[in-house]
């Protein structure tokens, strides 16, 4: 039962480590595009932060140009800001950690199969010696 409760305090520490680590991996893309960020200094910005839809981009256009906005209440408490060659720049990075991803994946799952014993692995489907 110890172990098992060992288990899941690790899983859920790994899980929100995880979810961190995508969050600042996503503000790395922004500044990397171009986007500027505002932090919220005062509690009026804070508050005003907190009704910007969090982690979502949204739109609003000045003088005829689009300004993407992109607000983070939970990780920095700041607004980031930018233009559409920035947003533009910014999904062209995210495809690109996508494809690299993807290719990590798929070496992963080549180098798992190279080492396959077959369907019942490396010592055929009576186990490991000593476990039957």
């Amino acid at each position: 039962m110890k172990r098992a409760s060992i288990a899941v305090m690790a899983l859920i520490g790994v899980s929100l480590g995880a979810c961190v680590t995508a969050e600042q991996s996503r503000e790395d893309m922004l500044s990397a595009a171009g986007f500027k960020m505002r932090p919220a200094a005062t509690s009026d910005q804070i508050a005003s932060l907190k009704k910007l839809p969090p982690h979502k981009f949204f739109v609003q256009v000045k003088n005829d140009q689009p300004i993407y906005f992109y607000a983070d209440p939970t990780v920095c408490s700041c607004l980031y800001y930018g233009t559409q060659q920035n947003y533009q720049a910014y999904q062209q990075l995210r495809l690109q950690k996508s494809l690299a991803d993807e290719r990590q994946l798929t070496a992963a799952m080549n180098q798992q199969t190279a080492f396959d014993m077959g369907p019942w692995g490396a010592f055929g489907p009576w186990g490991a010696p000593g476990y039957w």
